[in-house]
């Protein structure tokens, strides 16, 4: 089989340069250019000719690897990187992590010599995001312009499946904050929750999602649909200590159990005042509320959160479980998770389940529940029931 798809190899060591393209070639990809020179590699992308795929070396002079995934950001470029290198997998890794954070699609990274079986496996991902994922564009928006959309009912929810591992069954969604501008089309919370935050909107931004989520809730559950709903707190959320009092009331305005409420928490900024929220997040507990450590590994997510608060749902960070299969580092880090979650009599959770092989690598550790695009992507409310009669036929298939 043969592919249009235009692929950029840079790599300073001609030998390499000869068998990468021979490997490629093997897999039907033919339409390869080759440089040496990273600057060469820079300019070509530059000027506008179509590339699809760079694959670079990490180690180049004058230009290294980590240099031109900055300068091809910075000219616009939208394919997809794949990075190789002989250098050690830690290092390798967090050249990864680089590269998205320069929002770049990374596909993977490889170490040298390349194993034919592991470079077709992070090519196989190559035909679904050629030209066929627009580059979302961030833009900023004034607290202004945000509380008139808080108020004008503009936010809408999303919601994704969260599904137990070992049977397959939906256990509950995460609802997932949108806010339909109405010139914007839909904005991801990436763009406006840091100015929610920043602002003092979080209160009134939170309250809304939890409105909607909780009215939504109960709808489905007098459709028959007996469903857990998680809903994200920021910190600031914890700083006032009516804050479980309100919870607590609004649920029971919209007819919804309180044990079927999580609250999940993520550490994305410090906690002003670590005794107010002790206080609030053992409240909330006692009211049955579930609490769910988020992004767990990440931010100032730490060992001392699992001590002093009482969590119930651990929810280990996308970044160390897609690709942990292949990953001993990313492996690692996950199995000390769940074991420090199981001790402590925790429910894990994995994010960021993106393929079989993330999923069966969750079967094989022992994770409870699943949440990813490999499941679903989140979804408006009115297609979930859908998904279910879907997931249904499908789940057996993954269960074996």
């Amino acid at each position: 089989m043969t592919t249009t798809v235009k692929i950029l190899l840079v790599d300073d060591e001609p030998f390499a340069l000869k068998l990468l393209a021979r490997q490629l070639a093997g897999l039907g990809y033919t339409n390869v250019v080759a440089t040496e020179v990273a600057a060469d590699a820079l300019a070509l992308v530059a000027s506008g000719n179509p590339i699809d795929l760079v694959m670079c070396d990490l180690q180049m002079p004058e230009m290294d690897g980590i240099e031109l995934m900055r300068h091809l950001a910075s000219v616009g470029y939208t394919g997809a990187i794949v990075l190789v290198s002989g250098e050690d997998v830690r290092i390798l890794h967090t050249a990864q992590m680089v590269a998205q954070s320069h929002h770049m699609n990374v596909l993977g990274a490889l170490s040298k010599p390349i194993p034919p079986a592991e470079l077709s496996r992070i090519l196989e991902g190559l035909a679904g995001c050629v030209k066929t994922v627009p580059k979302r564009v961030s833009k900023s928006y004034s607290a202004v312009e945000l509380e008139h959309g808080i108020l004008a009912g503009q936010l809408v929810n999303h919601y994704q499946p969260k599904v137990d591992v070992a049977s397959g069954l939906v256990q509950g969604v995460e609802s997932l904050v949108r806010w339909g501008h109405p010139s914007d089309g839909l904005v991801y919370p990436d763009q406006f929750i840091a100015t929610a935050e920043e602002h003092g909107l979080i209160n009134i931004l939170t309250d809304a999602v939890m409105t909607n989520t909780l009215r939504q809730t109960r709808l489905w559950l007098d459709a028959g649909i007996d469903i857990h709903v998680a809903i994200n707190v920021s910190m600031d959320n914890l700083a006032a200590v009516e804050f479980p009092d309100r919870v607590a009331a609004e649920a029971k305005k919209e007819g919804v159990p309180l044990n079927r409420l999580e609250l999940e928490v993520t550490e994305s900024r410090l906690m002003r005042d670590p005794r107010a929220a002790l206080d609030i997040l053992t409240r909330l507990r006692l009211k049955r509320i579930g609490l769910s450590v988020d992004d767990f590994g990440t931010g100032y997510s730490s060992l001392a959160q699992l001590r002093d608060i009482p969590f119930d749902e651990l929810k280990v960070d996308r970044g160390f479980v897609h690709g942990a299969c292949y990953n001993p580092q990313l492996r690692g880090i996950f199995e000390a998770s769940l074991g420090m979650a199981k001790h402590l009599g925790m429910r894990t959770v994995a994010e960021g389940v993106e393929d079989e092989a993330d999923w069966e690598f969750l079967r094989l550790t022992g994770c409870d529940l699943a949440q990813g695009y490999f499941i679903s992507k989140p979804m408006p409310a009115e297609r979930l029931s859908a998904w279910l009669t879907a997931w249904e036929i499908r789940r057996p298939g993954l269960v074996r």
